[in-house]
């Protein structure tokens, strides 16, 4: 087993291209080509979860958060960040991170606070725009069909809960072999008229390698034309936060006392309560204080994020409640998530998940 096909499994799920401009996920210390000899799951990484990890003879650990976002000067153990990385290549230890890639995507970060909290036809609250990709070329109609399987299996063609979908149309191509070309059809120095089919399909931004890579693969002539266009639309599956539906409408204590008891909350930060029974509930893991007026405008009656400043609170405008549950609290099954990505693809391999609370933030209560 290689570092490189721990990530890849992640990466099929989350892939780096979704991460936001500003984060660092992806593979920290450590090489992709190094032999992995179990893997240790965290939110965060600390010099004791590196410790955890060596004990544990393991060589990978998986997180969630960055150990380095910003650029890093000199390496000389003067704070946690420095130290983390010191003690992992000391021990020849690998740190990957899947991050805002892993928040972006529907079944990711807040999907899982989603199931725990049982919400139904759910939705990204934030969509993302510019990342479909349009692919248009073309193909001998008797080879058309072999050109759609080959691109399909590389992850185009899906639209919402469809697959396989694409747009199609008969015309006649025309080309001329010139010296040195080996052509599918036609003779060299020869103009030739060839029916062919024209395949439109749509694909995410992230998937272009891949997709190209097969179209080329599959495509029987020598030299393959396509053309790729950005698109505008909105990509429903990619985006930040999730809104969803209780099965049936609660009242709101008895709705804040289940988010408390499911996220074992000593005590947590809300709005006024409204008067009214929930059912809309929006959510974002970690900081989502960016997401209040999205949460609002599509109709939220819960916001459930945390980090929200004080001035922020107002912008519930007493319509909906927003609820601050804390950073770690809200992601700390994120832990679990990871853990079930890498053991669903190697049910075998040693993947643990750590012991070690990261969590910065205490409250004193007596």
């Amino acid at each position: 087993m290689k570092i490189k096909d721990i990530i890849a499994s992640i990466e099929i799920f989350a892939s780096p291209e979704l991460q936001e401009d500003y984060d660092n996920a992806g593979l920290i210390t450590g090489r992709k080509e190094w032999d992995c000899t179990g893997v240790v799951c965290a939110l965060d990484v600390t010099v004791e979860v590196v410790r955890e990890a060596v004990s544990k003879n393991c060589n990978l650990i998986v997180v969630h958060h960055p150990i380095i976002f910003k650029g890093v000067k000199r390496i000389n153990g003067n704070n946690y960040v420095e130290q983390v990385i010191i003690e992992a290549i000391k021990n020849d230890m690998a740190i990957y991170a899947a991050h805002t890639n892993l928040d972006n995507v529907v079944l990711g970060v807040n999907g899982k606070i989603a199931e725990l909290l049982k919400l139904q036809n759910m939705s990204i609250l934030a969509p993302k725009q510019n990342v479909l990709r349009r692919l248009i070329t073309f193909a001998p109609q008797d080879k058309a069909e072999e050109v759609r399987k080959a691109v399909f299996a590389a992850g185009a063609g899906h639209i919402g809960n469809y697959s396989e979908c694409s747009f199609n149309s008969e015309g006649i191509g025309t080309f001329k072999a010139e010296k040195g070309a080996d052509p599918h059809v036609g003779e060299v120095g020869e103009r030739h008229h060839e029916k062919e089919t024209k395949i439109e399909m749509v694909y995410p931004a992230y998937l272009e390698k891949q997709v190209v890579k097969a179209l080329v693969e599959g495509h029987p002539y020598e030299e393959v034309a396509y053309d790729i266009f950005t698109m505008n639309n909105v990509q429903y599956g990619i985006g930040a936060g999730i809104i969803g539906e209780l099965k049936e409408p609660v009242e709101e204590k008895d709705f804040l006392k289940f988010v408390k008891e499911t996220f074992k909350l000593k005590t947590f930060k809300h709005t006024n309560l409204t008067g009214r029974r929930v059912k809309r509930i929006a959510i974002c893991g970690g900081a989502g204080s960016f997401l209040i007026r999205t949460a609002l405008a599509k109709g939220a009656d819960v916001y459930i994020s945390a980090d929200i400043k004080y001035h922020e609170f107002f912008d519930a405008e007493g319509k909906m409640i927003i609820a601050d549950i804390g950073h770690y609290e809200s992601e700390q099954f994120t832990v679990d998530l990871l853990h079930e990505l890498i053991v669903q693809k190697f049910p075998t391999f040693a993947v643990l998940k750590t012991a070690v609370n990261t969590n910065p933030v205490q409250y004193f209560i007596e």
